[in-house]
C-alpha cells in the first residue's frame, strides 16, 4: 500500500525494494508501540551469512547483548532486502530459535494462532486436547503437528522445528495463543495453565559447540561404522578414518557436516580436517596411511572431538 502497487512484485529486485519499504512501516508500528511503555527499540537484520561466518556470528551477538544491557528492545527479523530465496533463513520461527541460541535466552515464546500443541488440530478435530508439556520433540509429537494448513508448513511444524532446536541448546520454549491480550506475561506466570511448554533436553552448550550444531548449515554428510559411532557417543571420541564408510556432497576443510550411522540417523555434526575429495581417498584406512594416500596429513583426525556435537536421537 505505501508504493501504490497494482499486484505483489515478481522479480527478485522488485521484491527486495518492496522489502526495504516495507521494512520502515513494521519500525514505525513497533517504536510507536513501545513508546507507549517508555521503551525503546532497535532494529536488526539478519542473515544466513551473520550466522554461518563465526566472526560475524560474534558480533552480532555482542551487538545484541548491549541492546539488551541497554535495556533497547531489538527487534530481530531477515534481512529481506539482501537475500534470496536459495540463501534464505527460512521463516521467522527457525530465525526466533537461532535468536535465542545466539543471545544465550533462558525461554524462547513462540506465539500462534493456536492455544499451543495439540493432539490433533483442534479446528477440525473436536476430541483434540492440548499437550501442556513436551519432554521431547519425538516423531510421535511431530505427527501431533500434521503436514498442512496452520498445523503444516508455517504452522505448528515449523514451530515445533524451533523448539527442538532451542531445546537442543539446553533452551525452554512455550508455544501459546499471540491472539489472547496479555499473553506474554500469562505464559510467565507459573499458576496460569497456557500453551505448551517444551523443555530442554540437555544442558548448554559451549557456545562455539551451539554455533556448530544448531547455526551452520551442513555441507555435506558422513556416513561412519557402529564403531567408529560408539567410540563418538559414548566415549567422547574424535572421527578417524578409519570408521568412515561413505563422503556425500561436496564440501573444503572446515565445512560443518552431518554424521550419520549405518542407520540412516544423524547423531552428530562437526567441522571436517579435510575435503570431501580427500575424505573419499582415506576413508577406512588408519590414521597412519594418510600420508600415503594423500601424500601430505593435517591431522589423525576427521573430526576432532572439540569440533564435535553430538545431537538428540
Amino acid at each position: 500500500s505505501r508504493l501504490g502497487l497494482a499486484q505483489r512484485p515478481r522479480t527478485i529486485p522488485h521484491k527486495q525494494a518492496a522489502a526495504a519499504v516495507g521494512q520502515i512501516g513494521v519500525m514505525a508500528a513497533y517504536e510507536a508501540a513501545f513508546a507507549a511503555r517508555e521503551t525503546r527499540v532497535a532494529q536488526v537484520l539478519l542473515t544466513r551469512d551473520d550466522f554461518a561466518n563465526r566472526h560475524r556470528y560474534l558480533n552480532a551477538k555482542h551487538a545484541m547483548m548491549a541492546l539488551l544491557e541497554w535495556r533497547v528492545v531489538p527487534v530481530v527479523n531477515e534481512n529481506d532486502t539482501v537475500v534470496v530465496d536459495e540463501i534464505k533463513l527460512g521463516d521467522n520461527d527457525n530465525l526466533s530459535a537461532l535468536t535465542a541460541v545466539l543471545v544465550e535466552a533462558d525461554l524462547l515464546v513462540i506465539l500462534s494462532d493456536v492455544a499451543g500443541l495439540h493432539t490433533a488440530d483442534p479446528r477440525t478435530v473436536a476430541s483434540a486436547t492440548r499437550v501442556p508439556v513436551v519432554t521431547a520433540v519425538t516423531a510421535d509429537v511431530e505427527a501431533m503437528a500434521g503436514t498442512g494448513g496452520p498445523f503444516g508448513t508455517g504452522g505448528m511444524t515449523t514451530k515445533l522445528a524451533a523448539a527442538k532446536k532451542a531445546s537442543a541448546s539446553g533452551i525452554a520454549t512455550i508455544i501459546a495463543d499471540g491472539t489472547q491480550p496479555g499473553v506474554l506475561a500469562a505464559v510467565l506466570d507459573p499458576a496460569r495453565d497456557l500453551g505448551t511448554l517444551l523443555l530442554p533436553v540437555r544442558d548448554r552448550l559451549a557456545s562455539r559447540k551451539r554455533w556448530i550444531a544448531y547455526t551452520l548449515k551442513p555441507g555435506g554428510a558422513l556416513v561412519v561404522d557402529d564403531g567408529a559411532r560408539g567410540a563418538i557417543t559414548t566415549q567422547g571420541r574424535s572421527l578417524l578414518p578409519s570408521g568412515l564408510r561413505e563422503v556425500r556432497g561436496t564440501f573444503g576443510v572446515g565445512a560443518c557436516v552431518q554424521c550419520i550411522g549405518l542407520d540412516g540417523r544423524e547423531f552428530a555434526r562437526g567441522l571436517v580436517s579435510y575435503s570431501a575429495g580427500e575424505l573419499d581417498k582415506i576413508k577406512g584406512r588408519h590414521s597412519r596411511e594418510i600420508e600415503a594416500a594423500l601424500g601430505y596429513k593435517v591431522s589423525d583426525e576427521i573430526i576432532h572431538r572439540n569440533d564435535l556435537v553430538l545431537l538428540q536421537e
